[in-house]
């Protein structure tokens, strides 16, 4: 760093030559030390979209529409209810799912307990054959109710699972690359979401496999403001591997109901509280 001179007849172009290179070091050396810390920017954002996406309002309602279409073409559909609540913001959650149409499905419930740092429980509720079944932690990233959204896609994934990096800032979105701390327990070498810049929803997200081929790509989109939050009503899930695609239309959503604990329960499993499935 230059140093300032005491020579009482220095001149005055000399002068001014070394305040300004004092003044360019200074500079220098501040931006050095405000230079943003992307490990910590990065995460901010990571946690800011997981709140976006899954913690919006204490509470949540909302009514579902999933159409099935396989490789070949054939189509499926399920209708259900999901109702949310946490018990704390970024933290634990609640989930019961609860099937009303197709026929074959009517009565069938799923319910997540979600604990970041630890595994998830998870049961489903088979009612023709009167059977409670809990999902294996290790079944988790499986089919759910065979779409091809897994388990572990309705209730979100633990960000805690994986390492981030930010390899990009658009006018409107933030390109996040994350790898998994534990490669074994999951299918997918690496994903990368498009988070966008306002809402901080996850707008895009793309998995790739060892060989770094994308072969499953989710998708939002028709966002609206719902209770003050920013709310995608319409989802797509594609996956190479499995063919075909899930699409998820989403209405009737509210949030804050003040939905009571006891709605979570494995009771209403067999029992699904219906003051609150109904709008």
């Amino acid at each position: 760093m230059a140093h300032e001179t005491k020579t009482p007849w220095v001149s005055l172009s000399l002068t001014l030559a070394l305040a300004a290179a004092t003044a360019t070091a200074t500079a220098t050396a501040s931006d050095h030390n405000h230079e943003p810390n992307h490990d910590r920017d990065v995460m901010e954002i990571v946690e800011r979209a997981n709140l976006a996406a899954y913690y919006a309002g204490a509470d949540g309602r909302s009514e579902a529409r999933m159409r099935i279409v396989d490789a070949r073409e054939r189509t499926q559909t399920r209708q259900f209810t999901i109702l949310r609540k946490d018990v704390e913001e970024g933290g634990k959650q609640h989930y019961l799912v609860v099937f009303s149409r197709p026929s074959e499905f009517r009565g069938v419930a799923f319910l997540v307990e979600k604990r970041p740092g630890d595994d998830d429980d998870r049961w489903l509720y088979l009612p023709d054959q009167d059977l409670e079944r809990r999902i294996a932690p290790g079944d988790k990233r499986t089919s759910f109710v065979g779409s091809h959204v897994f388990y572990e896609d309705v209730s979100g994934r633990d960000i805690q699972d994986d390492e981030y990096e930010l390899l990009e800032v658009t006018d409107d979105r933030y390109k996040i690359r994350a790898t998994p701390k534990e490669p074994g327990s999951v299918e997918f070498a690496a994903y990368t979401m498009w988070v966008d810049r306002e809402t901080y929803l996850p707008m895009t997200t793309e998995y790739e496999d060892a060989a770094g081929s994308v072969y499953r790509r989710m998708e939002s989109s028709q966002v609206e403001i719902i209770d003050g939050h920013p709310t995608p009503l319409r989802m797509r899930m594609e996956d190479h591997n499995m063919g075909g695609y899930t699409e998820v239309q989403f209405r009737g959503q509210e949030y804050d109901l003040g939905i009571p604990a006891s709605v979570f329960s494995q009771r209403s499993l067999r029992n699904p509280p219906r003051e609150w499935l109904g709008r």
